[in-house]
């Protein structure tokens, strides 16, 4: 009996883990016990979900006005018994990873690229000079994440947080209209944000949490991720507080992707490194910024190159199961395509 009965559980265990689907509302803990008043608290305080609050260190709510270190105790009890966050067999993450939905880029050479398209549940770095594509990319990908599964879409809607100005609403008009889709309803999709500064950009992540709580969205763009905290944050001085504030950003950003189970997709800026020949970044005198923070909050980082008339190269830099390769893409009146598509 124990044997057999032992993996028999774990099977349900495991059938129940991949039952789980979208994150639940942190209302849900006023059936664990937890007051009316103490939820609204918490997503006051930006935690929206009961993921979130299971996910968030103790010192944090406790920080919260009106939440006690015991109060904080009790909240995270009940949160993590809901939200399973224990050990789970290989199989069970191989087949939570085997139903991620990929966005199509608008290429297919580079799509094929990254194994699909930009997947969800994670973080995509795109870095380059100005030029390279970076900016029509998330444009590209603002349109093709609201078109169905079978098209290459996630179904769902795009959050866009802008902090260099570029934004422009006629470029995902023409995107629209490549794939057939209503321009206006295109429009209405996409939750658009200009950030002012650091602090603002964080603050905006709070409120992209309560709009993803309430309606469905797959995608979360940052153009761009860092370039506040070159102008915010002056000299070597500042450089720890800056690198501490960026980090804080970026583990916001994981959050929101593990939580919604949406792609993330930020932009950064290049500098110039005359000591590149002893780094990575070897043959290429320019490397992205944000150091060491940056490189590991990324799942998967992609180098934007100019390359011949509208075409640009693309290469994987680092990637937890993509191999070091490049492709190319170019950037046409409707979006991202392939260089051949060229008339």
């Amino acid at each position: 009996m124990s044997q057999a009965s032992q993996q028999s559980q774990q099977q349900e265990d495991d059938e129940d883990l991949l039952g789980l689907t979208g994150p639940m509302l942190v209302s849900k803990l006023q059936e664990a016990g937890i007051t009316p008043q103490d939820c609204k608290k918490l997503a006051e305080a930006g935690l929206h979900t009961v993921e979130s609050v299971a996910f968030t260190p103790k010192k944090v709510l406790a920080g919260i006005k009106g939440i006690s270190d015991q109060k904080a105790d009790k909240i995270i009890a009940e949160a993590q018994k809901i939200v399973p966050m224990g050990f789970k067999s290989a199989s069970v993450i191989h087949a939570m990873r085997s139903e991620l939905v990929h966005i199509t880029t608008g290429s297919s050479q580079l799509d094929t690229l990254l194994g699909g398209g930009i997947e969800t549940g994670s973080i995509t770095e795109l870095f380059g000079e100005f030029r390279t594509g970076k900016s029509q990319i998330c444009h590209t990908l603002a349109v093709t994440c609201q078109l169905p599964t079978s098209m290459g879409g996630g179904e769902g809607k795009c959050l866009y947080i802008d902090t260099e100005g570029t934004f422009r609403p006629v470029r995902l008009l023409a995107v629209a209209e490549r794939y057939g889709l209503e321009g206006e309803d295109v429009l209405n999709n996409v939750a658009y944000a200009r950030a002012y500064n650091a602090d603002h950009q964080n603050q905006l992540l709070i409120q992209a949490s309560a709009l993803m709580a309430e309606s469905r969205f797959s995608l979360l763009i940052v153009d761009s991720a860092t370039a506040l905290y070159r102008t915010d944050f002056n000299g070597r001085g500042e450089l720890s507080a800056r690198q501490s504030h960026l980090g804080k950003f970026l583990r916001t950003l994981l959050r929101l992707a593990d939580e919604f189970g949406i792609a993330v997709v930020v932009t950064n800026q290049v500098m110039s490194s005359p000591d590149a020949q002893a780094s990575m970044y070897a043959g290429n005198d320019k490397k992205p910024i944000g150091g060491n923070i940056m490189a590991h909050a990324s799942t998967t980082r992609l180098q934007l190159k100019k390359g011949r008339g509208n075409t640009r190269v693309c290469r994987i830099y680092d990637s937890p199961c993509l191999p070091e390769s490049e492709g190319h893409f170019a950037i046409l009146a409707h979006g991202i395509g392939d260089p051949e598509e060229e008339v």
